[in-house]
Order: C-alpha cells, then sequence, then structure tokens
C-alpha cells in the first residue's frame, strides 16, 4: 500500500500531559512511529473556555464528546474556581522524556485558552510577546530552540506568521488543508513552511451518528486507502483523548494501520526533504473557514484556485 502517514501530538492540558502523554508516547514507541509532540507550556486556564458557550456549534460539540469525562472536574474548573497550573514548570520532567525517547518536540502555545479565544484581535506585539513566553519555556525545558509549532485550534493569522519567520522555524502546523504550502495572507507572503492537518480530528466525528465509534477506525481506514500515490495524511492526535479514554482505539488504528502497509513518516524528515526544493512548494492563501464537525472558523488552505 502506498499511504504514508505522519502524526501530530497536540497537548492542551496539565492533565493531559502528565496523565495522556507517557501512555501515548509509549503506544507510539511500541508500534514504530515517529510523531511530532506540541506542548502547552504556560497556564492551563481551560475552564475559561465556558465562555465559549455562545459560539455556533459549541454546546454541540461538548454534548457529542463527552468533555467533562474525557478532560476531568478538575481540568474544568482550572482558572476560574481553581488557579492555573504551570504546566511546563509541573511537567518538564514528562516533556524531556518524550524528547528522549526520540520524538520530536515543539510548541503548541502558552495559554491555550488565550490563544484560541483572543488571538485573532491581538496586535502584533501582544502576539509576539504570548508566543515569546512559550519559546522562552521551550529553550529552559529542553535547553535548545524549538523547531516547529502548531498553535491552539487551528487559530492564525498574517500577525502569528509573522511570529514564526522570526523564530525561523523548519515549519508549522497551523492549518487544515490538502498539501504543504507556504502561506500567503492578502499580499504577504511568509517564509515558513505549513504542513496542514488533513485528516478529521476524533473529536469531530465522536458522538455523531454517521460515525459510530466502532467504526471510526474502518472510517481512517478507507481515507487512507483513497490516498493517490506517495501522498502523507497528517493526522492531529490529542494527548486529551488518544492518550487517555481512547488510547485503545488510536492502539487499533496504528495496528490496523501497519497490517494494511501504511509508513509512519516524520512531520520534520518530510519537511527537510520538501524544502530541498522551495520552487516546487505552492503559495496559497490562508482563510478563516468553519470546518464539518468543529465549532468557529478555523485558518484553512486556501483552494488549488488560489495557489501560485
Amino acid at each position: 500500500m502506498s499511504a504514508r502517514l505522519a502524526i501530530k501530538v497536540d497537548v492542551d492540558t496539565d492533565r493531559g500531559t502528565r496523565e495522556g502523554v507517557p501512555p501515548l508516547a509509549g503506544a507510539l514507541k511500541v508500534a514504530g512511529c515517529p510523531a511530532t509532540f506540541l506542548f502547552s507550556l504556560g497556564p492551563d486556564n481551560t475552564g475559561k473556555a465556558i465562555r465559549r458557550i455562545f459560539r455556533p456549534g459549541f454546546l454541540q460539540k461538548i454534548g457529542r464528546t463527552n468533555v467533562a469525562g474525557n478532560y476531568g472536574w478538575r481540568t474544568l474548573l482550572n482558572g476560574t474556581l481553581l488557579p492555573p497550573p504551570p504546566i511546563g514548570r509541573r511537567n518538564e520532567a514528562v516533556l524531556r522524556a518524550v524528547r528522549d525517547q526520540g520524538f520530536a518536540v515543539g510548541i503548541h502555545c502558552w495559554d491555550h485558552f488565550a490563544w484560541q479565544d483572543y488571538m485573532a484581535g491581538w496586535d502584533l506585539p501582544r502576539t509576539q510577546k504570548e508566543f515569546g513566553q512559550a519559546v522562552k519555556e521551550f529553550e529552559r525545558i529542553f535547553g535548545s530552540k524549538p523547531q516547529t509549532a502548531g498553535t491552539p485550534g487551528w487559530q492564525a493569522n498574517a500577525k502569528s506568521l509573522r511570529v514564526y519567520d522570526e523564530c525561523g522555524f523548519l515549519y508549522g502546523s497551523d492549518t487544515r488543508g490538502p498539501h504543504p504550502f507556504f502561506p500567503r495572507i492578502g499580499h504577504e507572503t511568509f517564509a515558513t513552511l505549513q504542513i496542514p492537518t488533513t485528516l478529521p480530528t476524533l473529536d469531530e466525528l465522536l458522538g455523531r451518528p454517521e460515525y459510530p465509534e466502532d467504526k471510526i477506525i474502518a472510517h481512517y481506514l478507507d481515507l487512507l486507502k483513497k490516498a493517490p500515490e506517495g501522498y502523507v495524511h497528517v493526522h492531529t492526535i490529542h494527548a486529551e483523548l488518544e492518550g487517555q479514554r481512547y488510547l485503545g482505539l488510536f492502539q487499533e488504528l496504528l495496528n490496523a494501520a501497519k497490517a494494511l502497509g501504511v509508513e509512519f513518516v516524520s512531520l520534520e524528515n518530510w519537511a527537510e526533504k520538501l524544502l530541498h526544493n522551495r520552487s516546487t512548494i505552492p503559495v496559497c492563501e490562508v482563510k478563516a473557514e468553519a470546518i464539518d464537525g468543529r465549532s468557529g472558523t478555523l485558518a484553512v488552505q486556501g483552494a488549488p484556485a488560489f495557489c501560485n
């Protein structure tokens, strides 16, 4: 089978870091699957997300994905009735252990809630300050500069992409779309390669009648089977889901993919190969659009008609 699969792990919360990351790293190691772990490094303000109650589709998503059961009541009170725990400082041994097992590590954010809900309204200095805190904490924990990042909720704009260019990242993964590209917003084209997420995330499928839980693996495998020759699918998973309640489901997906002959690839290695021939990488617009199964709008790669 010609399908290839790259895994990106978003780590959103203190509990997900502490309880979800170690078993997830273990499962990936057993399967021989490289992955890139992107860490939230500042305060866990997950409880403040209740403010999204009026966002279209938010209550529906909460109902079908069992947010309380998957994240835990303690996490859902962080930043409101309980003080927000400092994720990086409390879990630095866990983060280093992931790196020491051979996985790539990068930045998800400083404050997950703040970025996902307010970044769109920040000016460039505010964006630089927020992201700079994450960079500083990453360097403190790992003793090296980050090479990649992927922001919460696929929330990206011209200011955040400019910050990536300032950091000199190998690549970023902040968008949804079909293939790698250099992002353009308005008249500005950015230098940092974007590798978008191509597959639906688990929380976009859970609880929907058309995707019963016992059919989700088959759905993913069907998408992999339909991929054209040489195509790389990028799958974003979450430590709070695939690392905890749905760890068994994720292990089943890895085993089934291996049985089909799917090749697991490293995002870092793929990015390096792509950048050896920069002139072949298209430039595409980045738009804020809604996607199936998720509330609000996301940074989405423009259709081929908008590519140079």
